[in-house]
């Protein structure tokens, strides 16, 4: 589908610079942009590509200032990053299909599924789950039985989302998730084998969730384990049972949380981190990548480390830790001179 420049420059609220008709169908990055291409530039480091680049139209920060003129056509925008996000929005919801229920897809009778529903091929739908309008289900997806999905979610490729779990409005959990599988519960008994706990909760996410590839939530031993509103997870991070992530969170991938850990609202956990169960995280906490949580935090800190402490007091411990070699050879020497 074609777009002109006058038309996007209306989608995204910006200024236009240039040919108000010159068409586009596909997007691309900057420097391999060519004729019939979409582009931006948010990065100031990539500004030399604006000059060579043969894309037909480029979106720009309204601050930017050219160095010379360029064969493409301006759109200019406060933040550029956002409005091609916005952009990229739109250009997916018509690439996919978005409606049709394939005769080779399993629906159980007391399955309720609502309007503009798209379910695809090979998707199975247990008894008594509920399906909102405007959702997407895509191939060889699991639903189990009791599951509650509200409107507007996207569901990818070989999702499984086990019994009595709900689904808030606009998630998009992509494929390969798990959600609803058994915590990690075991109890030791006197044979010196474990017995099973069984895990007869459920999984809860919140409206405008989004869930990464191969994610595994698990199911609450009693109660829910809750992803809240807003909530961004990245690819091949595992939830443990019981845990709660609150809204806004944002957690990068290879993130390991145990279970009944309760994370706050607006942080930002970095990638390979592992966090201790029955830990609470305050909001606003920042977590660098590959940190070890085994304590609670508070509000607004910043942690870094193999197991963490504040990361102020990580930084100087580290200087002095890279140092260490030389002070041993140093305190070798001073032993020596005290012929010690």
């Amino acid at each position: 589908m074609n777009y002109s420049s006058e038309e996007i420059a209306k989608i995204i609220n910006g200024k236009l610079e240039g040919n108000p008709s010159v068409l586009v169908n596909s997007v691309a990055k900057i420097e391999d942009g060519k004729e019939g291409d979409l582009c931006f530039l948010s990065n100031t480091k990539y500004t030399p590509h604006l000059y060579t680049s043969k894309a037909s139209i480029v979106i720009v920060n309204e601050d930017l200032r050219l160095d010379k003129e360029v064969d493409c056509a301006l759109i200019r925008v406060k933040d550029a990053y956002i409005a091609f996000s916005q952009l990229l929005e739109i250009y997916n919801k018509i690439s996919v299909p978005s409606s049709g229920i394939s005769e080779k897809a399993h629906i159980s009778e007391s399955a309720r599924i609502g309007e503009n529903c798209y379910i695809a091929p090979f998707v199975f739908i247990g008894e008594d789950v509920i399906i909102g309008d405007n959702t997407s289900i895509y191939p060889h997806t699991y639903i189990g039985n009791n599951t509650s999905i509200h409107s507007g979610n996207t569901i990818f490729s070989g999702v499984k989302i086990y019994n009595n779990c709900i689904i808030g409005e606009n998630n998009i959990i992509h494929a390969g998730v798990v959600i609803g599988a058994d915590g990690f519960g075991f109890a030791p008994n006197s044979d010196g084998y474990y017995n099973k706990i069984h895990q007869i909760g459920n999984v809860v996410t919140e409206e405008f969730v989004e869930i990464g590839a191969n994610t595994t939530i698990d199911r609450a031993t009693l109660g829910s384990t809750i992803i809240k509103k807003g909530a961004k997870l990245d690819n091949q991070i595992q939830i443990g049972h019981n845990v709660i992530i609150g809204e806004n969170t944002v957690i990068a991938g290879l993130t390991g949380i145990a279970g009944s850990t309760k994370i706050g609202k607006n942080c930002m956990i970095g990638g390979s981190t592992g966090i201790a169960g029955h830990l609470k995280l305050g909001d606003n906490v920042r977590v660098a990548g590959h940190t070890g949580v085994g304590s609670n935090i508070k509000d607004g800190e910043t942690i870094q480390g193999p197991y963490a402490f504040n990361q102020k007091e990580f930084l100087r411990s580290y200087i002095i830790f890279k140092r260490l070699p030389q002070m041993y050879e140093t305190l070798k020497s001073i032993e020596k001179s005290l012929h010690l």
